[in-house]
């Protein structure tokens, strides 16, 4: 029986280096302008980041979060791939910003952040694989 060797390979030799802290804290004060161009909630932005609404009120008055893992890192990657995407298919900034709360047949008749709000970081992949795939830059 031949032997069988395990190759670990990296994609066109690229390999992401995990975020830090410092930049989760640049992200996250991206996403507070962001939540206000899109119109959200302290309550939805709480979901969006899957953190309690008292922890989020905490983070936003400190303009820094708290302790992120990967999960809170990975949901502050996507909001800011989701805003550059919309950045790249709507010339004006407004038209990317209203697209997040339009209804869409992409999914269902939801809007995005209807879709986001389902709280899971699958949710927010949704929306970013799709846009991702409208703008060719998958």
């Amino acid at each position: 029986m031949p032997t069988l060797t395990q190759v670990t390979t990296t994609p066109l030799g690229f390999s992401p280096s995990p975020i830090t802290d410092d930049e989760a804290g640049a992200m996250f004060r991206a996403a507070l302008n962001l939540f206000r161009q899109w119109g959200v909630t302290d309550d939805q932005a709480a979901i969006l980041l899957d953190v309690p609404p008292r922890t989020f009120a905490r983070w936003k008055a400190d303009r820094a979060p708290g302790r992120l893992g990967r999960d809170g890192k990975a949901r502050l990657s996507y909001l800011m791939g989701i805003h550059k995407s919309l950045r790249i298919i709507f010339r004006e900034a407004q038209r990317g910003y209203d697209w997040i709360k339009a209804p869409n047949s992409i999914f269902a008749g939801r809007s995005a952040l209807e879709v986001m709000l389902g709280g899971e970081l699958s949710d927010l992949t949704r929306v970013r694989h799709y846009l991702d795939a409208e703008r060719g830059g998958w």
